[in-house]
């Protein structure tokens, strides 16, 4: 018989696997749907899935600057983005970004989760100890793993653990989002850099969810709280408030030089486009004026945290994420 006439199947090692996922995550359920299928939001629903915190999805003056970007762009950037590293210009929306936040240079990725992978095989090796908060974003997990550093967790929010993990391990690189994505809680950021001076560690802030929504024309949390001179790094997705797939490194010089040309997400995956760039330029511009928005949410989501608690919910939220 010939092979075209052979259908072939999975081995049996992927096929237990995934009946075993399919019979354990999701024959179990009533629907017997994976628990994250759901409808498609209709026009005048109240969507509350969604991480576009100040409503810029359909936003005309990005779509147009977007639409027109597209139109005028003649280069050809189809390459890896560690390519581009050395061109004498830096991208218009790394110099604004950086200099909103307070940092001396930006590095776009092609998503948050990059981001963190950067970022962290960029400064991180076998011999790094990595203090990693139990409810930080995956990515700043995963990392770390793929650096291969030495990943100690500690207990959520929890200072004294930390201070512990430290102790017991040696200086290292301590890992928190400003805002969790998971549950909403806020780091206790000045403890942390307390700590960090303390026992002479970097620091890695990941601000998916508080850069455009919080601080000072939306510098974000730890502009807020009078930190930016004592973080070493903030990294974020910019597909929350910027609502766009990218994600932003924040660092000194040395970092943006030399994590591109470290990084496999960098060397490896193709790099943002010019017209991807002009978008998120003219995004920023709205981020930075949307103060009666950022008002907006900061209510919004105090008035359904108490809603909730009201109506007997216990609700860990210190933001506009809510997790039961």
């Amino acid at each position: 018989m010939h092979l075209t006439q052979i259908k072939k199947s999975l081995p049996e090692f992927i096929t237990k696997k995934f009946d075993s996922i399919i019979e354990d995550r999701i024959n179990i359920l009533a629907d017997r749907k994976p628990i994250i299928f759901g409808m498609t939001p209709q026009p005048g629903d109240v969507v509350m899935q969604t991480n576009d915190y100040l409503d810029l999805h359909n936003n005309e003056a990005i779509k147009n600057a977007h639409i027109q970007a597209i139109r005028d762009n003649k280069q050809s950037l189809l390459m890896s983005g560690a390519l581009l590293r050395g061109a004498e210009e830096q991208p218009i929306f790394e110099e604004k970004l950086a200099k909103l936040v307070g940092f001396e240079r930006c590095v776009v990725a092609q998503s948050g989760w990059n981001a963190n992978i950067d970022l962290l095989q960029g400064i991180c090796d076998k011999d790094t100890n990595v203090y990693v908060d139990f409810f930080a974003h995956a990515s700043l997990w995963e990392g770390a793993r793929i650096a291969g550093a030495k990943v100690h967790m500690f207990m959520h929010n929890n200072m004294r653990h930390l201070e512990r993990q430290i102790k017991r391990n040696g200086s290292g690189i301590i890992l928190v989002d400003s805002i969790y994505s998971t549950i909403g809680t806020i780091a206790p950021l000045v403890e942390v850099v307390s700590l960090a001076y303390k026992y002479d560690c970097a620091l890695v802030v990941d601000e998916s969810h508080s850069l455009g929504t919080h601080g000072p024309n939306g510098a974000g949390l730890v502009a807020e709280l009078g930190l930016t001179e004592h973080v070493d790094f903030i990294t974020a997705s910019l597909a929350k408030t910027f609502a766009y797939r990218a994600g932003a490194i924040l660092a000194n010089e040395q970092t943006a030089y030399l994590v591109p040309l470290l990084a496999f997400p960098s060397i490896f995956s193709s790099a943002m486009l010019p017209y991807e760039m002009d978008r998120l330029n003219a995004t920023f511009d709205e981020v930075v004026a949307a103060h009666t928005a950022r008002r907006a949410l900061k209510q919004n989501a105090e008035y359904l945290n108490r809603g909730l608690r009201e109506i007997g919910y216990d609700i860990d939220s210190e933001s506009q994420i809510f997790w039961y």
